[in-house]
């Protein structure tokens, strides 16, 4: 039995209610839990003598508005991927926020401290909230960017534009006022490509 399998089988009889699914992919298990969850179910990783996650190595978000066609699931999820020292384990817990005009999961600040600025990071470019962290506020843009730039209904261009302007003296903000433009791709001739 592979090393991949053996976890797999100790994290559902350590949670065996609690996982919604589970994919083993290239040798990596991720498991989705909800969101209500969250907070038993990684302390139960990190503390539980079979798993003994003691690292969260990383955390992200993601939007799944444009999935594919065929998505209807919520739109944004909250990846941890956990590390065991002791084991030799990696492990992927994903979960979604049940609420897509307002995200709100848990924080796991209080089982690794580790994640303070990636919680951060994800509230910043997503506008995932973490209800528990002790300074949720912007890391990346500044305060007073408007809108998540990493949402997938965001516009390339922004909303607002900082400026410097000259009669005041100071920085201003004011609406975008580039204007969107398609680029026309130049067309290279196969037959005559690669040669003078």
């Amino acid at each position: 039995m592979r090393k991949v399998e053996v976890l797999h089988e100790v994290v559902n009889k350590i949670l065996p209610d609690k996982i919604l699914g589970s994919v083993i992919y290239r040798d990596e298990l991720t498991i989705i839990i909800d969101a209500d969850d969250l907070t038993e179910v990684m302390q139960n990783l990190y503390s539980n003598p079979e798993t003994k996650f003691e690292q969260c190595v990383d955390l992200c978000g993601v939007d799944y508005l444009d999935y594919h066609e065929d998505y209807v699931g919520l739109r944004f999820a909250v990846v941890y991927h956990l590390l065991s020292l002791t084991k030799n384990w990696r492990i992927r817990v994903k979960t979604f926020a049940k609420d897509n005009n307002f995200p709100v999961v848990k924080s796991v600040i209080n089982i690794w401290n580790s994640v303070n600025w990636w919680e951060r990071e994800a509230f910043d470019l997503f506008g995932i909230i973490f209800d528990g962290h002790p300074d949720l506020r912007r890391i990346l843009t500044d305060y007073g960017f408007i809108g998540y730039p990493f949402r997938k209904d965001f516009p390339i261009y922004g909303y607002m534009e900082m400026i410097y302007d000259e009669s005041e003296k100071r920085v201003i903000y004011q609406p975008v006022t580039i204007e969107p433009r398609q680029i026309t791709p130049r067309v290279i001739s196969e037959d005559r490509y690669g040669r003078n």
